[in-house]
């Protein structure tokens, strides 16, 4: 299997020949599902006693497979949060797997871990934590959100004996993202919703703790704000939480898996203050920060509070705490042992473009969010349902029902124009259907913009 041959090589060459083709499109097919039997039929089995050949199997991936799968660059694609990872970024990643190291361990990744803090050495300075915070790349805001509550749990649980197998509660607003719900099963912990969907302010924080029980009360470990809610680029009030937090010795989280990106931009940084006082923050670098997926990152103010709820220890991982290999070991501070260097691509597009140029595409994509805001107040056919707020836009078609933006999104899709989802808003005690933009991609234009809008009329 690792003989190399002709066969190999001639493959070799095409898969490069498609990468360098696909970096350096900037209008790539958006592309479109199809139903599992649609590509079973279409591709057959590909996992056979004597294999299909390297040839064949990268023709079916190329022909069919990639066309029924969404291109997230694409500049018209501005659904959910999508992405925008740079040429440099892309490239380096195919230089990050065939490099084949493990990025656990500094025994076995030093140079390449060494090139990841470079980039988590930015990251820390953009929050403005303390000398002495940092942070370890993981593989998205989940795990990070995830990674970030063990240690706060294992914390808390330190500081008094009596707590070591009490059920926790963390409190966060019903805007925050899902992954904290998803990630508070994982823990076995409680999750108390703030009723909120709009910023989630320190009052509101105050009004939920005092109406806890006693007993109650002593369960709640930490507090989940946002900085740019993914729905609508809310970010919450930071300060005025953090200062309860501090008062009230629970651990302050910023999950701004999103809107992290931002922090990069002098016009909004002013937003997020009181970030500083957090005791962690999410960032993912494969949202706005130009990287590919899978690239998240928690930042710990202690760092060693995070050593000590996530070092693993067994006779064969001895040697990675001997004397000789002593170093930034990434599996200490966070759940996954196992990884690989995800901070590389984003260390070598930091290093080759410059951070000024990282903070002029972020205020591209708040700038495409003023002009998307613009467009439609001037429209006689839709309305903002709320000023756009980082690089997100809710807006109205008025008239439309809830099966008309989703016929609409179908319809745009299917053309290979764009994908533009629909969301939903909080109306009183009702829900409304509306449209949502998402900025990332710096190449997508005001012509975009214009024409998606077009489409609704």
């Amino acid at each position: 299997m690792h003989n190399i041959d002709l066969d190999l090589i001639e493959m070799t060459l095409d898969v490069m020949k498609y990468a360098i083709g696909r970096i350096t499109d900037k209008n790539p097919e958006l592309g479109f599902p199809k139903k599992a039997e649609e590509l079973q039929e279409l591709v057959g089995e590909t996992i056979t006693p004597k294999g299909i050949g390297g040839e064949n199997a990268f023709k079916l991936f190329r022909d069919v497979l990639m066309k029924a799968s969404v291109s997230i660059d694409h500049p018209r694609h501005l659904a959910f949060v999508p992405a925008s990872p740079t040429r440099a970024a892309v490239m380096f990643d195919l230089v990050t797997s065939a490099s084949s190291v493990h990025g656990a361990f500094w025994l076995e990744g030093a140079g390449c871990i060494f090139a990841e803090n470079q980039a988590m050495k930015w990251l820390v300075s953009l929050t403005g934590l303390p000398n002495g915070a940092f942070g370890v790349f993981t593989s998205g805001g989940t795990e990070a959100n995830l990674s970030a509550m063990v240690t706060a749990r294992e914390n808390w649980r330190s500081q008094d004996e009596s707590r070591k197998h009490t059920r926790g509660i963390i409190i966060s607003a019903i805007s925050a993202h899902s992954s904290v719900r998803a990630m508070a099963k994982v823990i076995d912990a409680d999750v108390l919703s703030v009723p909120t969907e709009d910023r989630f302010e320190a009052w509101q924080l105050q009004q939920k703790l005092d109406s806890l029980t006693p007993e109650d009360r002593k369960r709640v470990f930490a507090v989940i704000a946002t900085g740019g809610t993914t729905n609508a680029g809310i970010i919450d009030d930071l300060d005025g939480i953090a200062e309860i937090c501090k008062r009230q010795n629970l651990w302050f989280h910023v999950d701004a898996a999103y809107g992290g990106g931002a922090l990069a931009a002098r016009s909004v940084r002013h937003l997020f203050k009181g970030i500083e006082n957090a005791d962690s923050v999410t960032i993912d670098p494969h949202k706005w920060l130009f990287s590919p997926y899978d690239c998240g990152a928690v930042i710990y103010k202690n760092p060693d509070l995070a050593k000590a709820a996530h070092s693993q220890e067994g006779s064969y991982l001895d040697i990675f705490s001997d004397e000789g290999a002593q170093g930034f070991n990434p599996s200490d501070y966070q759940i996954q042992l196992t990884r690989r260097v995800r901070g590389l691509p984003l260390w070598f597009s930091l290093a080759m473009h410059g951070t000024e140029r990282y903070e002029q595409a972020i205020e591209r994509g708040i700038e495409l969010a003023k002009h998307a805001g613009k467009m439609i107040q001037v429209s006689k056919h839709t309305q903002l349902v709320r000023e756009p707020s980082l690089s997100c836009v809710l807006f109205r078609r008025l008239g439309w029902s809830a099966e008309d933006y989703r016929n609409w999104t179908y319809k745009n899709h299917k053309a290979g124009y764009a994908l533009v989802a629909p969301t939903k808003v909080r109306q009183g005690n009702e829900f409304e259907t509306v449209a949502r933009f998402c900025f990332i991609n710096p190449d997508t234009t005001e012509k975009d913009i214009r024409g998606i809008l077009d489409t609704m009329i």
